[in-house]
């Protein structure tokens, strides 16, 4: 199952702000639209459609069993009624991330950047999902879904704060931050 995610004239998000965070932003748009399908779907008109990005839910990577146990039971779903706020962070890391072992990028990903265990205590406040878009010709290499209620608004910036001040996030090469609200 792909999931694509159109920024636009017209979507379910109302798009608050694009920032680049490191490298080259994406053209602003009023709105964005997420397409769950088969395939990846295709750009609307270009008159209601800026760019397009895609991704798949993949096998989670650089994980333990007892950390995959805490993040199923912790981890909230997405789409909740009160998760009106939402965040897409497309990233691409480095040649020198993707040189390195798997081992190698695990030992950087959790043992010295804590990225689970850190990021476990902002769950079940924020949801999360990752898609994997490297292997699709993509200009990113993960897409980074985030959806929370209004008032976890600082809770999130915490979160993002403490992930990009870890060392994994110095093998990132560009990243994007667009902020969003669910059109009602």
């Amino acid at each position: 199952m792909f999931t694509t995610f159109r920024g636009g004239q017209s979507g379910a998000w109302r798009v608050v702000s694009i920032a680049p965070v490191k490298g080259e932003s994406l053209r602003a748009v009023p709105s964005l639209s997420v397409v769950h399908s088969e395939a990846i779907a295709l750009p609307l008109l270009p008159s209601q459609t800026s760019w397009r990005l895609a991704g798949v839910v993949s096998h989670l990577r650089y994980v333990e069993r007892p950390e995959k146990t805490q993040l199923e039971a912790a981890q909230a779903g997405l789409g909740r009624a009160e998760a009106s706020c939402a965040a897409l962070i497309p990233i691409r890391k480095s040649a020198a991330w993707w040189e390195l072992t798997q081992e190698e990028r695990r030992r950087i990903f959790e043992d010295q950047s804590h990225h689970i265990a850190a990021s476990l205590q902002y769950l079940p406040d924020i949801a999360r999902q990752l898609y994997h878009c490297r292997d699709l010709g993509e200009p990113f290499d993960f897409l980074a879904w985030f959806e929370y209620a209004p008032q976890n608004a600082m809770l999130f910036e915490d979160l993002v704060k403490m992930l990009r001040a870890t060392e994994e996030w110095t093998y990132v090469e560009r990243e994007v931050d667009v902020r969003l609200v669910r059109e009602i």
